[in-house]
């Protein structure tokens, strides 16, 4: 059952985190965080809205980074349960959607709640002094959907987070699967 996102709480500072990357090596926000903002996002590898997106956020990911803006996924899924999102699967999924971010392992699920992720994905943009200006989703193309033309909703609303370091007024809520929770 897909869940929603909620993006009416804006401004608040990113806390910083410590986790492991696919690359093996241990990355905090800090050591990550792009000049000019950055991306963080939720996601997992067998979420049908995360595969749905994949490629776009590559694809986005790489177009942020010519302004200075960096993306990072975390995976915060309960393996045992789901295990489809395994450390060595995020690998695997990393290379199959040419990731150029890193790609976080919060293993304890801390961080997830920390940020109060909800969903797979779950977006949120910060500015340059890592306050959160946006909590939307990547694109306006319904999933699965073949369009060639969408709106890019990320990409515009971190591009105007970087001209004036607030995000846009309307922003439409992102939508996935819930985030696996250990019991």
């Amino acid at each position: 059952m897909p869940v929603n996102a909620s993006n009416n709480n804006l401004g608040w500072k990113a806390k910083n985190f410590k986790l492991k990357s696919v690359n093996e090596q241990v990355y905090s926000l800090h050591d990550l965080q792009g000049l000019n903002g950055t991306v963080i996002v939720f996601i997992c590898n067998h979420c049908p809205y995360v595969k749905a997106i994949a490629d776009k956020l590559s694809y986005e990911s790489k177009e942020l980074f010519k302004i200075n803006i960096n993306t990072i996924a975390i995976m915060s899924n309960d393996v045992e349960s789901y295990p489809e999102d395994s450390f060595e699967n995020m690998k695997i999924f990393s290379k199959l959607h040419d990731f150029k971010f890193h790609y976080l392992y919060d293993e304890y699920q801390i961080v997830a709640k920390d940020y109060q992720a909800i969903c797979t994905p779950d977006f949120f943009g910060f500015n340059n002094l890592l306050e959160l200006q946006y909590r939307g989703r990547i694109g306006s193309d319904p999933i699965n959907s073949k369009k060639k033309e969408y709106k890019r909703e990320l990409y515009e609303a971190m591009k105007l987070i970087n001209e004036t370091n607030k995000g846009p007024i309307k922003q439409n809520n992102s939508i996935g699967c819930s985030i696996k929770w250990k019991q």
